[in-house]
């Protein structure tokens, strides 16, 4: 079973061996520097950018294909309804800023750790302890999400191969109930092991 969860590829590209910090950070700017794209030529300029940036750290082009692809049923309808109320030129601005913002998300994912990037925002939560804020549970909760989704994915597989082997018609609802049952389950017994660890409080 493959997942997009944890796709770190090892490597010793100049993008591997900058600090997680500095490429979060860079992520966070890009994000707020989004809202200046104001032209196609301006959009496509970005997305070379990050293009770039993959065949950099050398990411090959499947992968960057594979961080894409779960993103077309939101970009695809996203692009018609903009081209019918706004036009072609906003249409391609907001679905190339979108594009680039994800694929250059994808791209930290996939050229640093997991580890690293948890390790990065623990760090910088401990500046917010006056407020009452736990980096150590910041720290908790972040990797047990990590840890979940592929759990979710996981059982999600499994229900529709049994279903599959019954013969059954998959219907969304035969699917979800199960998935969330599954899943509320699973959840339970993570609580009951924190629980059980003291982390109940």
């Amino acid at each position: 079973m493959t997942t997009t969860i944890g796709l770190y590829r090892s490597g010793t590209s100049v993008l591997h061996r900058l600090p997680a910090g500095i490429k979060l950070s860079t992520l966070v700017v890009a994000g707020f520097c989004s809202i200046l794209v104001r032209t196609p030529a301006q959009t496509a300029a970005a997305l070379v950018v990050v293009v770039l940036g993959y065949a950099a750290g050398g990411i090959p082009l499947p992968l960057l294909w594979q961080t894409l692809r779960p993103l077309l049923w939101v970009v695809v309808p996203l692009a018609a309804f903009q081209v019918i109320v706004m036009g072609w030129v906003r249409a391609a601005v907001i679905v190339g800023v979108i594009v680039a913002l994800v694929l250059l998300a994808g791209l930290v994912t996939l050229t640093t750790r997991t580890s690293d990037l948890v390790d990065v925002i623990v760090r910088l939560s401990r500046h917010l302890r006056f407020l009452g804020v736990s980096p150590e549970r910041i720290g908790l909760m972040l990797n047990l999400a990590i840890r979940g989704v592929p759990l979710v994915i996981e059982l999600a597989e499994s229900i529709r191969d049994a279903q599959h082997a019954r013969g059954q018609v998959v219907s969304p609802r035969a699917f979800a109930v199960p998935l969330i049952v599954g899943a509320l389950r699973r959840a339970d017994e993570m609580g009951d092991a924190l629980a059980a660890r003291g982390f109940d409080d």
